[in-house]
């Protein structure tokens, strides 16, 4: 114990902060904000223009996919919401009512048959 001496680390001299490691950073702050628009922002902004485009264009008759999962076929329609059939019990249509937003894909014609 009092054979081993204590080891102090020596303070490294500062470097000199110049414009160059202002320019370099900011630089870099600038490289990722590009990298995150196109690999993030502009993707999901051109997904919700095509979304928005198919909802608008939904007309009655459509066979759909909702957001939760549900398929259907459209038999109202208004500005706000959408009536789908989504089952036939004994002869009687079961119809269910969402909002036009919660339409998620449309489906080819005949791919719905109710049961």
């Amino acid at each position: 114990m009092f054979l081993i001496s204590n080891a102090y680390a020596q303070a490294a001299p500062a470097a000199p902060a110049g414009a160059e490691s202002s320019f370099m950073s900011i630089g870099f702050m600038v490289l990722i904000f590009v990298v995150f628009y196109f690999l993030l922002i502009r993707p999901q902004v051109k997904r919700q223009k095509e979304h928005k485009t198919m909802v608008e264009a939904l007309k009655k008759g459509d066979e759909v996919l909702t957001a939760g999962g549900v398929v259907g076929k459209i038999v109202e329609i208004s500005d706000q919401y959408v009536t789908l059939q989504v089952a036939a019990v004994n002869g009687q249509p079961v119809n269910l009512s969402m909002q036009r937003s919660a339409v998620q894909t449309l489906l080819p014609k005949d791919t719905f048959k109710p049961a």
